[in-house]
């Protein structure tokens, strides 16, 4: 299939390119360094389409419900009393893309679950997201399984998606391609540019 956006209204979703998966952590993303500059280019060239997206942990463990509690309970050092409020953060150069470009906080995996996302979506008129970071088999998974379910078309550029786990990133891009080809396309930054004019 040959990707065209332009009938559609495209709005670019940037899945937690924060400096708590960036930097030093437990929860570093080595692979993040690697995709930065493609995702950065998608980002600079349609601010005006961008929204980034950050995870936001509850400030103590037992404020967290049912599995959450235990997942903080494992990791309180990422609960808001104990994390460097730096490291919540977008990367840079991405933070200098806001404003215009969007910031939406998100207190689990999906950013639709409650936040207002959708209702941002619907009043751009978007039809198709493309969903860029971090990491593939988490966040984004999440991402991109709750987009389909609100009737998004989602694009999926591979070299601006970033996981620490291999295996399970190839896994999802095979699950994508053998079992989603109506609703999700894969592609790369520069067939997708190439579809999707910007600055």
């Amino acid at each position: 299939m040959k990707l065209d956006l332009s009938r559609r209204t495209t709005v670019h979703l940037c899945v937690d390119m924060q400096r708590m998966f960036s930097e030093d952590t437990d929860w570093r993303t080595p692979w993040m360094d690697r995709v930065t500059p493609v995702v950065a280019e998608i980002a600079r060239r349609h601010c005006e389409e961008t929204i980034f997206t950050r995870f936001i942990p509850p400030a103590r463990a037992e404020e967290a419900e049912g599995g959450w509690r235990a997942y903080f309970e494992r990791w309180p050092q990422f609960t808001g009393d104990e994390i460097d409020p730096v490291l919540l953060e977008l990367i840079e150069p991405l933070r200098a893309l806001t404003p215009p470009a969007e910031v939406l906080d998100k207190p689990c995996f999906s950013p639709f679950w409650r936040t207002d996302l959708d209702r941002r979506l619907r009043a751009r008129g978007a039809d198709v997201l493309v969903v860029t970071g971090a990491e593939t088999d988490v966040c984004v998974l999440a991402a991109v399984l709750a987009a389909v379910d609100h009737g998004y078309f989602v694009i999926l550029p591979k070299d601006a998606l970033c996981s620490s786990a291999d295996e399970t990133h190839d896994a999802l891009m095979e699950l994508y391609a053998g079992r989603f080809g109506q609703q999700i396309f894969l592609t790369d930054a520069e067939t997708l540019l190439g579809a999707w004019p910007g600055r």
